[in-house]
């Protein structure tokens, strides 16, 4: 598994990451049913497929509790990544889950998710998509230095998009960026390069399009700029849409990981196989820029 440098953390992370929210469980945004012996069999055919970067959140379900049940003992084995400003608040047959930004809740955040993945620290520490305004209201920079400064976390991260990037980018303070991206989805694409030009690290999420259309979050119109540019021209012989999706996202310069989850591990092997061939070759990286470009201007 091809690894790289998460920017100035010095972690040496596998290009290709490990989303964990697929394991939520129903009470989460609509989450597939998913037994626990499952979600510890994907688990450590993650780490037994040589991917050691696995990014969660305080409001993914039940993933930092599965995370901690199934794979704390080989916690050597990964680096790990979890998000704060959460809450999961029990509203009958499902939970909600509203952001509290105050420092009593990131600090309850890192306390409880350390206490769930059974484990003495986190890697990375990233707020999980707050306004500016929020960030400054409650302090939040502040707050994550003061949970690093204790050990519990190694660096300091935001997940986020426009327009809170770019004043994010500015600040100059978080170590990684988490950012939506893929070839169906390039909004953001300027940023990724804006932010990996501060020595930041670059996780990106939603690198296969998130799914073919009624998978997973796979929506139908991100899939008609795939057929209004004509891509599958472009496949290989044999090689899937997603496929060719993440290998269109590893080819991007300014990425580090991306963070691709599953809870099937016929699609996990699918995933490791097309990382292991890497990034497109350079020609069709650029016919397939240029073809979503037109696309989009049509």
């Amino acid at each position: 598994m091809e690894k790289t440098v998460l920017g100035r953390t010095g972690l040496n992370v596998t290009k290709l990451g490990f989303g964990a929210m697929e394991i939520r469980g129903t009470r989460v945004w609509n989450g597939r049913p998913i037994s626990d012996e499952a979600s510890g069999r994907i688990l450590n055919a993650v780490l037994d497929g040589g991917i050691n970067f696995i990014d969660t959140a305080y409001d993914y379900g039940r993933s930092e509790e599965l995370i901690g049940q199934f794979i704390s003992h080989r916690r050597d084995e990964y680096f790990l990544a979890t998000k704060c400003g959460c809450t999961i608040v029990d509203v009958g047959d499902h939970d909600e889950t509203p952001h509290i930004w105050t420092r009593d809740n990131l600090l309850h955040n890192i306390e409880t998710s350390l206490l769930r993945m059974k484990t003495d620290y986190v890697d990375l520490l990233q707020l999980h998509g707050p306004t500016v305004q929020q960030a400054e209201d409650g302090e939040l920079i502040d707050v994550l230095k003061e949970i690093q400064a204790t050990g519990k976390v190694r660096w300091i991260g935001v997940s986020s998009y426009q327009p809170h990037l770019a004043t994010y980018i500015e600040s100059g303070v978080f170590d990684t960026f988490q950012i939506p991206y893929s070839a169906l989805e390039r909004e953001h694409e300027s940023y990724i390069a804006q932010a990996a030009a501060t020595g930041a690290g670059i996780i990106i999420r939603g690198g296969v399009g998130r799914g073919e259309p009624g998978a997973g979050l796979g929506t139908a119109d991100r899939w008609q700029l795939w057929d209004k540019a004509k891509l599958d021209e472009l496949l290989e012989v044999g090689e899937s849409r997603t496929g060719f999706l993440l290998r269109f996202t590893l080819s991007n310069p300014d990425m580090t990981t991306t963070i691709v989850g599953t809870v099937n591990p016929i699609h996990l092997n699918e995933n490791l196989r097309y990382a292991d061939k890497g990034v497109l070759p350079f020609d069709v990286y650029e016919e397939a820029k240029r073809r979503l470009d037109q696309a989009i201007s049509l």
